[in-house]
Formats: structure tokens, C-alpha cells, sequence
């Protein structure tokens, strides 16, 4: 059918924790048929970027197109010590926005940015298939198991490694789940999604339509056949996996015992990473069949399909589990990619760009000004012209998590990263020499130029954004530089 509005609809692929090394070519032998499909069709991101690595803020910087301290939300809004429940409706989203503009939105999966607050707060309508962070949201996924016999209370898991911490408690890393495939919530997400997609196809309106899958996120429990696709002996050991921590901020050991995985042997990590591994390959898989029903109900041409993460995943690099006070890319370098109008295919752009810049981007697709406030920019004039836009580097951000308060922030170049440690020593990392961030630099004489450079950016960068630690940040940095002349 032909409708009166010529505004193309937006379909974005949200993923929970998914590192971005899993969806390249030269990364680990993950099959990602589909995501290599919509590579192969658009443009892949490679120096993309998360602002920060924690699930509910990085979700409200992808709504709002702010970094955490200018929207609010620190840490994770389910923890007791969260510092903000919901991400405040007075933020312009672009759920809103795009409903405001006569968009038709709808959303399903995790959501994680409000305890109280729901996707419906910020322009979507919401289907269901949400995650423990909120309970309140209705899923159906039970009467969907429900219908096929299972019981979602009664999934009895094999294989399973747990994490142990030195009171005791224990908490599940990895599982292989009895359940078929069509029962995962993976699956169900691709379901309603598909659903969705045929209605739309009906519709007048143009849509934007978010899928959240709720992996490859932790506990990674995959069903067969992908929980014995991937051998853990066929698992190659991380670079970094040979941390020593030596020179480095002493949270980073500390955390080994803090997540309870300082017991964990190699071959445990490779048994977890293979499952992670599953996990990616089931979610891809689910991806292929929202591909495919994209072609079945005649959307692509209109269609501006994106695929990324909130953040990644340590899964045994440097020894470590989840994610942290590390700045490190395994957690903040993500899968982007995305296809449709406007955008020409088989492109790699290796410009430094965030997440949060698809705010901009979808409203600049659909034609809606941008409101004040947004510290993100637009994708599409790096795809116009490969040099307009770039940035010198990028920027992100920690305040801690369940573990308590605790002040980073990067700058990132194409060469180095440097990490500001509110409570501890910096650390600087030439990533075309040490690509597995081994060797802190930031006391060595060689680097000291490029150390204070950076140190320039960062202060600018706070100084632009209102970052709330910027003046003691910089009266820190300025009798640190004082302290060397000596």
C-alpha cells in the first residue's frame, strides 16, 4: 500500500552486554550470520562507543542524547544506593519527540531506566517481555511458556557455574537451560517484534519500533543447540587474561574477590565464554528472523534497521567478571551498525562515535529539530562525507554501581586512552602497542606530552558538559603536573 507520509520508520536492535569483538570478522568465530547480513547491506561502526558503562544510564543517554551527569541517572535505578529511580519525563527523549511528530513507537523487551517510570512515559507503547528490573511491566512470556507447557518457575538448569564470594553468597554465571529454543525470551522478543512488523505494514503513520534483547547479558543459561556449539577447549585464552594488575588502580584486584570469581580457573572462564558465546548466536539467529520478516512484509526500502549494545562485557578479560570501575574496551567499545535509506552499503567507518549520537540521528532521519541540551551529534554526515564530523576523541564517564561511589573519566583517541581515578592512580594506555590495555603509561617519561594532552581534552570536554567534578578535577590535575616538576 502507499501512505500519505514519505518519513522513513526506524527499526533499533538493542542488545544487553554485548561485546563488540563477538560481531567482527576478525574476532572470536561467533556465528552472526545476521549481523554480518546487515553489515554487508549498510555501514559498521568500528570505534563505536558506550558513555558509560551501566546498563540503566546507558539506556537513558541513548534516549536523551546526554551524557550521565546531564540526565541523571548515575547508577543502576534497581540497587538500593541508586542515586536517581527514573530517568525524569522533563529530559526530552526521542521516544517522545518521534510520538510528538506523529510517529507510531512501540518497544519490547528490557527497559531498566526507571523503577516507577515505563517505556509508555517516553513515547512508546510498550509489549512486554521485560526483565526482573521491572517486575511491573507485564510480559507475558509465563502464559507464553505457559501455552507450551512450561513452567517458568520450575527450569531446572545443568552445568551451572556460579561466582562465590568469601560470605558464602553465590550468584549464577553461566548455564545450559533445558528449554527449546522457541521458550527463550529471545525468541519471544523476535515474536512480538515480528508482530509488530506486520502491523506495520498496514499502517499510514511512519514507526520506530525498539526491540531489547535481555542478553547476552549474565547469567549466560542458553539452550541446545547453541549451549554445545561453541567447545571450551577450542576456546582460546584473552590476551589480557595474563593481568597482573601491576601499576594499576587497586579496585581492580580488589574486584576479583568482589565479584567472587578469584577462585576461577581458565577452564571455568572458557566454559562461561562458550556459553556467552551460545548466547550471542541465539540472539543473532532471532535477528535473522526480524530480517527476514522485514523482507516478507515488504519494509526494507523505507526501513533504517540499527543494531547495537549498551555496553560490553569483561567474560574473563583481565580476569575480571561483568563490568566495573574498568574502563577498559571490552565495556565500553560496542557492535553499531545499521542499513537502510541513506545509507551506502559494505561501508566501514572507523570514526569515534557513542551511542548516544542515534538520538540525533533518528531525529534527524524524521525530520524533528533537535532540542537543547543534547551533547551527542548525528551519524549522518559521517556517512555524507567520511571526514565531516569526526571527532578528536570520546568521552565517557563512571560514578560507581552497587559497590558504592566512585568518579572516573576517559578520553579515548584513535591511539591512547587515558582514565582519570577520582580515588586512585590514573592510567594511560598506548592501544597501537598494547591493544589489551596491559601496561599503564601515565608515569612514563616517554608518554608525558601525550599523558598532558589528554589531560587538556578531558578538562575541556568536563568544563563543556558541566560535569560537576571538573573544577576539582582540574585544580587536581594542575598540582599532580606540579608535583612532577619538583
Amino acid at each position: 500500500m502507499l501512505r500519505d507520509d514519505s518519513r522513513d520508520d526506524v527499526l533499533l536492535l538493542l542488545t544487553d552486554q554485548e561485546r563488540y569483538d563477538v560481531t567482527t570478522p576478525t574476532g572470536p568465530p561467533v556465528d552472526t550470520g545476521a549481523l554480518d547480513r546487515l553489515c554487508a547491506d549498510g555501514v559498521r561502526f568500528t570505534h563505536a562507543y558506550t558513555p558509560i558503562s551501566i546498563c540503566s544510564s546507558a539506556r537513558a543517554s541513548l534516549l536523551t542524547g546526554r551524557y550521565p551527569h546531564n540526565h541523571g541517572l548515575l547508577n543502576n535505578v534497581h540497587e538500593q544506593d541508586a542515586i536517581q529511580t527514573d530517568l525524569s519525563t522533563s529530559v526530552p527523549t526521542f521516544g517522545a519527540l518521534l510520538r510528538d511528530a506523529g510517529y507510531n513507537n512501540s518497544y519490547v523487551g528490557k527497559w531498566h531506566v526507571g523503577q516507577n517510570a515505563t517505556p509508555a512515559d517516553f513515547g512508546f507503547d510498550y509489549m512486554g517481555a521485560s526483565d526482573a528490573h521491572n517486575g511491573h511491566l507485564e510480559g507475558g512470556l509465563r502464559s507464553y511458556r505457559a501455552e507450551m507447557g512450561i513452567d517458568s518457575d520450575d527450569i531446572e538448569l545443568e552445568d551451572t557455574l556460579y561466582n562465590r564470594h568469601g560470605d558464602g553468597e553465590e550468584s549464577l554465571i553461566a548455564a545450559k537451560s533445558p528449554i527449546p529454543v522457541e521458550a527463550t525470551r529471545s525468541y519471544y522478543i523476535a515474536e512480538r517484534t515480528i508482530d509488530r512488523l506486520e502491523r506495520a505494514a498496514a499502517e499510514d503513520d511512519p514507526f520506530f519500533h525498539r526491540s531489547d534483547f535481555l542478553g547476552p547479558h549474565h547469567p549466560y543459561v542458553v539452550p541446545e543447540p547453541y549451549a554445545s556449539k561453541y567447545d571450551p577447549e577450542d576456546i582460546e585464552r584473552w590476551p589480557s587474561y595474563q593481568e597482573t594488575f601491576a601499576d594499576k588502580p587497586q579496585v581492580q584486584e580488589n574486584y576479583l574477590e568482589y565479584r567472587g570469581v578469584d577462585h576461577l580457573t581458565w577452564d571455568e572462564w572458557a566454559e562461561a565464554v562458550s556459553l556467552y558465546f551460545g548466547f550471542v548466536d541465539l540472539i543473532d539467529d532471532q535477528i535473522g528472523r526480524i530480517l527476514d520478516a522485514v523482507e516478507e512484509y515488504g519494509l526494507r526500502e523505507d526501513l533504517l534497521v540499527v543494531h547495537a549494545s549498551d555496553h560490553g562485557d569483561f567474560t574473563g578479560n583481565h580476569r575480571q567478571f561483568n563490568k566495573g570501575p574498568f574502563m577498559y574496551d571490552d565495556t565500553y567499545r560496542i557492535p553499531l551498525m545499521m542499513r537502510g535509506p541513506g545509507v551506502e552499503a559494505g561501508q566501514e567507518c572507523d570514526a569515534l562515535v557513542s551511542l548516544m549520537d542515534l538520538m540525533p540521528t533518528f531525529l534527524d532521519l524524521a525530520g524533528v529539530p533537535e532540542p537543547d541540551g543534547v551533547d551527542a551529534r548525528g551519524l549522518w554526515p559521517l556517512l555524507d562525507d567520511r571526514e565531516n564530523g569526526r571527532r578528536e576523541a570520546i568521552f565517557a564517564e563512571y560514578h560507581g554501581d552497587e559497590m558504592g561511589l566512585y568518579s572516573q573519566r576517559m578520553v579515548r583517541t584513535q591511539r591512547y586512552k587515558y582514565v582519570f581515578n577520582a580515588p586512585d592512580i590514573d592510567e594511560l594506555y598506548d592501544l597501537e602497542r598494547d591493544p589489551h590495555e596491559l601496561q599503564n603509561l601515565v608515569d612514563h617519561p616517554e608518554y608525558e606530552s601525550e599523558r598532558d594532552r589528554l589531560r587538556g581534552l578531558l578538562d575541556e570536554w568536563m568544563a563543556e558538559t558541566d560535569d560537576p567534578i571538573q573544577k576539582w578535577t582540574s585544580k587536581h590535575l594542575e598540582s599532580d603536573a606540579a608535583d612532577r616538576r619538583q
